[in-house]
């Protein structure tokens, strides 16, 4: 017997299959419009297929519940729909939010350890100044830490400005030199 707009309700209940591509084909467009019409906002394509594959499975496994004539059958499928719809769409909201969440906290962890890593740096810095002579630390710390001009400087420790700059770059390879050898023993 061939499935038909009567006797498909029937054939769908009894778990035929004809019947179940009977309703696919008559109903699909109206499937596939209230789930677009709900999921669109997300804009993705595979979201409202998948959706739509799970309300004909619905339909197909819960057929034996629906009581009513073949008019109503679009209102039951349309309803399926809807709510089915809308349960991927909370889904999928609740998983974004929980993305954004992670990525917020992983940047907030990389944010400290960049902080730990440039306090680390300060540290070492500071600890390396400290080696250097006390005149050539006062120019240093005058300098980076206070932000004086290297005139501003000349004039407190009662040095000309040449000499400032002369001593600020002999430091700064000095610096340079020792950090570099540092690094190199530690990879």
């Amino acid at each position: 017997m061939a499935v038909s707009n009567r006797n498909f309700i029937k054939r769908l209940k009894k778990q035929k299959e004809d019947a179940l591509e009977y309703v696919i084909d008559v109903y699909m467009p109206y499937v596939k419009a209230i789930a677009m019409r709900i999921l669109q906002p997300i804009g993705q394509r595979d979201l409202v297929d998948d959706c739509i594959n799970e309300v004909f499975l619905e339909v197909w496994k819960n057929s034996h519940q629906f009581n009513g004539e073949v008019e109503d059958f679009k209102k039951w499928i349309g309803v399926i729909t809807k709510y089915r719809a809308i349960d991927f769409y909370r889904v999928y909201e609740k998983k974004a939010a929980r993305e954004e969440e992670l990525d917020e906290v992983e940047s907030l962890a990389a944010n400290r350890q960049n902080d730990l890593l440039v306090q680390e740096q300060r540290n070492e810095l500071l600890f390396e100044l400290s080696k250097l002579d006390e005149v050539d630390r006062e120019i240093f710390m005058m300098k980076y830490y206070v932000g004086l001009s290297n005139g501003e400087i000349a004039e407190s420790l009662q040095l000309t400005k040449s000499a400032v700059d002369n001593r600020l770059y002999r430091g700064k390879k000095k610096l340079a030199k020792t950090i570099e050898l540092k690094e190199g023993l530690t990879l």
